[in-house]
């Protein structure tokens, strides 16, 4: 069985190279073929709605949206049911491509054969 991430973000703006460092490793791992999942929770819930990432800067870092969209087209990004809900965040809000699930969702990927969940 080939090997996948599961990569958990809990950080945005008030912890930027923590966040990012998130999205640079998903989109490093897409682009070296291994399966990634990105789950956007707390702080990150907000780059899970048009032009949040366009807001997001970091110096000496690959721009978000690009990250993002990398993310996208090769991954897969999930928002938290929770952390949606306590943000008025409604399916209807999200970029093309995002989806809302629970922690339940969360677990399976995490615990799969062959897959390594990571937290930033």
């Amino acid at each position: 069985m080939a090997r996948s991430l599961v990569i958990k973000v809990t950080a945005g703006a008030d912890a930027p190279e923590r966040c990012n460092q998130a999205f640079t490793v998903a989109a490093a791992a897409l682009a070296s073929g291994v399966p990634v999942s990105l789950w956007l929770t707390g702080e990150a819930s907000w780059f899970a709605l048009p032009g949040r990432a366009k807001e997001f800067s970091l110096p000496h870092a690959a721009p978000l949206p690009d990250l993002l969209d990398a993310i996208l087209a090769a991954g897969r990004v999930t928002l938290c049911t929770q952390c949606a809900a306590r943000r008025n965040i409604t399916v209807d809000d999200l970029i093309d491509g995002v989806r809302i699930a629970g922690a339940p969702a969360f677990v399976e990927e995490a615990v799969r054969e062959g897959a390594q969940a990571l937290v930033y």
